[in-house]
């Protein structure tokens, strides 16, 4: 028998609060009882202010984040239209895929993995086409494999610029409810995100924000559909039901996560990112290690990503933390794999939890042949978070 409880630091799943798993530990309930929308309807609306928009439908299908992707693509695009994708990371490249598999003409530009979404490339791409030929314009806002954010409104302004009308499609699905993203703001089309994330529940939600833009698009569509389906669960939803058996409890977990995220304030939830991802940056960084984001613009505040020495398996020190000190952390995927570790400090987090995440990553990191000064990590990241901690208003109310 093992005490004390393990340790989850992959960048999602995440770990989900008390009151979340409370909330969704009851009974199965009517999914076609008469107040099922009082559940429901209000969790559409609260979602809304997540993705900061007044006016985007709301579309929650039981699924993943890529059932989501699947559902924007094939609700509002056809067979043979032209896209412009970038591809520096796992996931963006996934997103390359499925647009080809289901039968996009997708024009890719390829990204050192490191670097974030390509601005001045999409702006000539897009000042070249003087016909319109490109449909949709994908961006992938925080690519969870390097631990990169992109800058989606910088993609926005060169669509302005080139005079283009291109949908503006966002995979925000490690950013939404952690890094601030702004849908009408920044003009997006299409954003799409998953529950295991910044909303702290399992897996299981696919949800998909549309504006009113990407609905006129969807009229034309013509790509087959069923399940992913916006007319199905556009008629439904809009009455507070499914077009099919929904994940009550998750649903129930939803709400509870939505109130939570509100009672802290989703501007304080974004700095309390920024700030647990600086001291994990400053941890790494005394270690004498490099992120795989190449550079500070990019940092990510949900996941970093790790450089290992080159004598160094990144693969053993994941396997280290997780067979000697209970701790999970994200592992190096596709070209990255043996190369990076990935600590995921994403929704219900706080300064002392990262603060075990890097002392496990500190003797995992040794264990693997790492010449690491023990506890330099730490220390780094404990005087950051100090100096932090003391210079917020809140602490200094509480304290007087």
């Amino acid at each position: 028998m093992r005490n004390g409880n393990a340790h989850l630091f992959v960048p999602g799943p995440t770990n989900i609060p008390d009151a979340v798993r409370r909330a969704m530990n009851v009974p199965m309930q009517d999914m076609r009882a008469p107040d099922f929308p009082e559940l429901t309807l209000p969790l559409m609306a609260d979602l809304k202010k997540v993705f900061k928009t007044a006016s985007a439908s709301i579309f929650i299908f039981p699924g993943s984040g890529t059932g989501a992707w699947e559902a924007a693509i094939t609700n509002t695009l056809n067979a043979g239209d032209k896209v412009l994708m970038s591809r520096f990371g796992q996931f963006s490249h996934l997103w390359v895929d499925m647009a080809q598999r289901l039968g996009l003409d997708v024009e890719v530009i390829d990204v050192e993995w490191g670097e974030g979404a390509p601005v001045d490339a999409y702006a000539a791409h897009l000042e070249r086409d003087k016909h319109g030929a490109i449909k949709a314009v994908f961006v992938t806002h925080n690519e969870t494999a390097t631990g990169v954010t992109s800058d989606v409104a910088g993609v926005r302004r060169a669509l302005e610029a080139a005079g283009h009308h291109a949908l503006l499609f966002v995979d925000g699905v490690s950013s939404i409810a952690s890094i601030d993203f702004r849908m009408d703001e920044w003009g997006v089309d299409l954003a799409v995100t998953g529950s295991q994330k910044g909303l702290m529940l399992p897996a299981g939600l696919g949800i998909l924000a549309v504006s009113a833009k990407a609905m006129e698009a969807h009229k034309g569509s013509r790509m087959p559909r069923c399940y992913f389906s916006f007319e199905d669960m556009g008629a439904a939803s809009k009455t507070g039901y499914f077009p099919y058996t929904p994940p009550t409890q998750l649903l129930l977990g939803m709400r509870a996560s939505l109130d939570l995220l509100f009672a802290e304030g989703l501007e304080n939830v974004f700095a309390r990112h920024t700030r647990l991802a600086e001291g994990v940056r400053r941890g790494v960084h005394a270690w004498g290690l490099n992120l795989c984001a190449a550079e500070e613009k990019w940092w990510s505040d949900t996941v970093s990503a790790i450089l290992v020495p080159a004598d160094v398996d990144a693969r053993a020190v994941i396997a280290n933390g997780y067979s000697r000190y209970r701790t999970s952390f994200g592992t190096g995927l596709s070209r990255l794999a043996g190369k990076v570790f990935r600590i995921g400090h994403l929704g219900d987090l706080n300064e002392v939890m990262c603060l075990a995440a890097l002392a496990s990553a500190e003797m995992s990191l040794s264990d693997a042949g790492a010449r690491i000064e023990s506890g330099s990590g730490v220390a780094a990241a404990q005087e950051w978070y100090r100096q932090q901690v003391a210079s917020s208003p809140a602490t200094a109310t509480r304290a007087a």
